[in-house]
């Protein structure tokens, strides 16, 4: 908690102030402190020394917010003392947990709960008769899956539990730039999205390369940005290659609309008008490219044993890459943006290879997606030098290699413009927080139990929840879908969620600011919010999994306060604690004293668990929350 202190005795003889003499600095000695509160065995002593300071916590909740799917006071603390640059080789150390092989598990684990159900209802329905192998087929043809809602109880429990959260972060900003979307054909397949999503997670801190050419062979990708089954031009037949897949990797994942300079912005020619990076012609011979892929490899079925040109996705491995077809791929020299030429006479995958080296030598890249790097962790206006520092990095890791993901991850953490407060009030410094983050970091934040029947029991001032065997961290996505228009791999488009280069109305017109994440926060999302707050502060609901139809005894997620009524005899340490958790550091005066009247004015019949749920669902709504500086 903080003190208020009282400086009752001074014993300094000749006094010369120097610029480490301030509160805090450790100048102490011969001073007597009283406090007009103390809270366990917290001195006051420690608030003018400097011992007692929080300084440290709240600059380390502060970068785990930029670098996290979430946290809670333990990872704080615990990154407080041994350091940002130490938890992130920490992290960089950790091993690649593929969501495939998670997504697997679950799956197993849905699929045995689905046969008992319908074993059960089948028993109901037949008194005696036996379960013969023609019934479980039966019940095998009614079980579907796994899809899109798999890939989303997958990816939940990873950012929820998992480890390895600077890896996931990374890989939730990379899908954002390198996007596929469950809104398509591909939700059906969970494989499709596992699988692609741990191309990300693999090479979150390896190289830009190697995820341009994975991406590119990618069956998911293949088929949401149609170079999947691409033909070669047969005029005669009217086939020509399809051209999206060319025009996305060049517009989206590598050089992007315009020329830039190496800060970010753009080239002018001599009449001061942007410069092109591409016209039509140039995505007319990218597109002759990506010809002649098809699928690598079939699943398991009665019909196919091997994979051909032109076969159907869904009997495709959907985590097999794609390979090349060569009497589908189209011959000839191709010239890229009017002046790298790929010779007539080599394979098609060495056409594709050289096409990817060009486009990833480009000096558009290292800006381009560094930018969208720093929009998606740190903030959404970076200037000229920020993008310049960490493009820099892009370019040269310092020993010569290009395109280092865990080199630029680290320069746009430690930059100074991620790290310092000098500019911390400034109009074009923080970002509004993605919603889905806001939901994971609250998941985090304390620890999840299951709530039943009624979605809270008030016993005293606690509230009781009934035992769960075994916490399932799984959401469906759906929910986050229509309240906040967002969840990992849903976007409505290959534009994501919204533009880098979206633009609210007023005064980030005026100012020249971009706002990215509010083209997705208007009236309807924000009432969403803070309706959705609500529920999960004071009706005790974080969320469900619709596997509760086939396993009751799951449950409903809620959230573990138990913590928060332990300091309702001491506000002022609630509101600390809130702080360094929630708000890192920023609480304002302002939402201070709200918080403090809110608190203050209710009636001795409140309960106090109703008082700290009350607080926090404040807190939650506040700009001190849901804007990151």
């Amino acid at each position: 908690m903080k003190n208020k202190i009282i400086i009752s005795l001074l014993l300094v003889w000749g006094l010369n102030l120097t610029s480490q003499e301030y509160i805090g600095a450790g100048n102490d000695e011969g001073i007597t402190i009283s406090s007009s509160s103390q809270f366990r065995n917290f001195s006051p002593e420690n608030t003018l020394n400097g011992s007692g300071m929080d300084a440290d916590l709240m600059e380390a909740s502060r970068f785990l917010t930029q670098s996290t799917m979430g946290y809670n006071r333990d990872e704080v603390e615990r990154v407080a003392a041994i350091g940002l640059e130490a938890w992130v080789d920490e992290q960089m150390a950790l091993p690649v947990e593929p969501l495939t092989e998670q997504m697997y598990e679950i799956w197993e684990e849905i699929y045995g709960w689905n046969i008992d159900y319908l074993t059960t209802i089948y028993q109901e329905n037949n008194p005696g008769a036996p379960i013969t192998e023609e019934v479980l087929e039966d019940f095998d043809g009614e079980i579907f899956g796994p899809w899109a809602v798999h890939f989303q109880y997958t990816w939940w429990e990873g950012a929820l539990t998992g480890e390895d959260q600077l890896r996931r972060r990374i890989a939730h900003a990379l899908s954002q730039i390198l996007v596929i979307s469950i809104r398509s054909s591909l939700q059906d397949h969970a494989e499709s999205f596992t699988g692609f999503y741990d191309i990300l997670m693999a090479n979150a801190f390896g190289s830009y390369r190697d995820i341009m050419e994975e991406v590119t062979l990618s069956p998911s990708m293949g088929v949401y940005l149609s170079h999947y089954n691409n033909p070669r031009e047969i005029p005669s037949e009217n086939l020509h290659p399809d051209e999206n897949y060319a025009r996305e990797i060049m517009q989206l994942f590598s050089i992007g609309l315009y020329e830039l300079n190496n800060d970010g912005s753009r080239k002018k020619d001599s009449n001061g008008n942007d410069i092109p990076t591409y016209n039509n012609d140039d995505i007319g011979e990218l597109a002759k490219v990506f010809t002649g892929l098809g699928p690598g490899a079939v699943m398991e079925n009665p019909w196919v044993d091997s994979p051909f040109f032109g076969m159907d996705f869904y009997i495709a491995d959907k985590l097999e890459p794609m390979r090349m077809f060569e009497p589908f791929h189209e011959p000839g020299e191709k010239i890229l943006l009017g002046r790298d030429t790929i010779p007539a006479g080599q394979d098609g995958m060495a056409d594709i290879r050289q096409a990817l080296d060009f486009l990833f030598n480009h000096p558009n890249v290292g800006p381009f997606v560094s930018r969208q790097l720093i929009q998606r962790l740190v903030k959404s206006n970076p200037t000229p030098g920020y993008i310049d520092r960490v493009a820099t990095v892009f370019n040269n890791n310092g020993s010569g290699e290009r395109g280092d993901m865990g080199a630029v991850v680290r320069a746009i953490l430690f930059d100074q413009e991620a790290r310092s407060c000098i500019d911390l009030l400034a109009d074009d410094n923080g970002q509004l927080l993605e919603p889905l983050l806001r939901k994971t970091h609250l998941g985090k934040v304390f620890p999840l139990a299951c709530s039943f029947d009624s979605l809270y029991v008030v016993d005293g001032d606690t509230l009781d929840r009934a035992p769960c065997p075994e916490i399932k961290h799984w959401l469906t996505g759906f929910e986050e879908v229509e309240l906040f228009r967002q969840a990992s791999m849903a976007a409505p488009s290959v534009f994501n969620f919204y533009l880098p280069d979206h633009q609210p109305v007023g005064d980030f017109v005026t100012q020249g600011l971009v706002g990215p994440e509010y083209k997705i926060h208007d009236s309807t999302t924000a009432i969403n919010y803070v309706n959705a707050m609500h529920v999960v502060t004071l009706w005790d609901y974080y969320g469900a999994s619709w596997e509760r139809e086939v396993r009751p005894n799951i449950g409903a997620l809620s959230l573990d306060t138990d913590i928060l009524f332990e300091m309702v005899d001491d506000p002022e340490e609630l509101y600390n604690y809130l702080d360094i958790v929630f708000t890192r550091g920023q609480l304002t005066d302002e939402t201070r004293a709200s918080l403090r009247t809110f608190f203050d004015s209710q009636p001795n019949w409140v309960e106090d668990w109703l008082k700290v749920r009350g607080v926090m669902n404040l807190l939650l709504v506040s700009p001190d929350y849901t804007i990151l500086k």
